[in-house]
């Protein structure tokens, strides 16, 4: 509850005392440490949180080829590079929009793009039940721009094996964003369906919320604003958070934080500040750089979320 710090700082493990280890054994190149972690970890969103976590360690690609040489029997260290090598190969590309990304950026994007999907593809002929690797190569597919039905089939095998993964949602997505390979009535039929099947109190159904997000992203000045404020969408960001983050059954989980910071948001931008009220005290100093840095032209992510939250608390006023 209120107060809060003044302005948080972001914690690159979201407070998830694994995610601080994991980071910690990285940057050391503790493999044991790092094997033990992903070994004992088995449900497939929490690993799927972890294997994020990892892809923000820099200098993972300079060292894990000496484990996969040392380990060639062990599909581990093969999946970190592959996983860790999608995200490197956006850093390569930057967050800009494609007309302003240099071509040579875009040559490294694709080079490095190649060094994860080699690696991934090799984990699955060796374990087609490795979800980590499915899921990220229906991260890659939309970098790589692979036939439509080869991304939907990479979706597939995540769900066959985890329903309602979180992550492969949210990446599947924005593979069907009119920015990327699909259509906005894509992009939201996909998310109004996966929250539909979401079980009470899972955090699927942030994928609606990111899918107005992703329109709104799309508008024009003036036009974007208005848009967030619409009947629809704060009739489907308050539903989708009654269903997910605000429900009885939701408990903390790890990756939880980021998926609330979405919610909390998209609640402000919409002028929703009892709903949004709630989320931010269940938030409290949690504050994650996804999705704010969207709002943030100086400053820090961590300050827009701060002045975001002080809105929602004059409202109580």
């Amino acid at each position: 509850m209120w107060p809060f710090q003044r302005t948080p700082s972001i914690d690159p493990a979201q407070g998830d005392p694994r995610a601080r280890t994991l980071i910690t054994a990285l940057t050391g190149q503790d493999r044991d440490t790092i094997r033990q972690i992903f070994t004992e970890t088995t449900d497939h969103d929490e690993r799927a949180f972890l294997m994020a976590t990892a892809d923000d360690v820099p200098g993972v690609q300079d060292w894990i080829t000496g484990w996969i040489t040392d380990e060639p029997e062990s599909t581990l260290p093969l999946l970190i590079r592959g996983c860790h090598a999608v995200a490197w190969a956006w850093d390569a590309r930057g967050g800009r929009l494609a007309r302003y990304t240099s071509s040579d950026k875009f040559a490294e994007f694709h080079r490095r793009l190649k060094i994860a999907e080699n690696c991934l593809d090799e984990v699955t002929d060796r374990d087609p039940d490795e979800v980590l690797a499915w899921a990220w190569l229906t991260t890659s597919a939309r970098g790589r721009q692979v036939p439509t039905d080869t991304a939907t089939e990479r979706f597939r095998q995540v769900t066959k094996r985890a329903p309602h993964h979180l992550l492969a949602h949210e990446q599947r997505l924005q593979h069907l964003c009119r920015k990327w390979a699909g259509s906005h009535a894509e992009m939201f039929a996909f998310a109004r369906e996966a929250t539909a099947g979401a079980p009470p109190g899972h955090l699927l159904p942030n994928v609606l919320a990111i899918a107005h997000l992703e329109y709104w992203l799309s508008l024009p000045g003036g036009e974007d604003a208005a848009y967030m404020t619409t009947p629809l969408v704060r009739a489907d960001l308050r539903t989708a958070a009654e269903q997910s983050i605000l429900h009885p059954a939701f408990t903390r989980t790890p990756g939880w934080a980021s998926r609330a910071n979405t919610f909390a948001m998209a609640l402000h931008m919409a002028g929703e500040y009892q709903y949004a009220a709630h989320v931010f005290d269940l938030i409290g100093d949690h504050v994650t750089e996804w999705p704010w840095f969207y709002r943030t032209l100086f400053g820090s992510p961590a300050r827009t979320f701060a002045k975001a939250r002080r809105d929602v608390h004059r409202s109580r006023r």
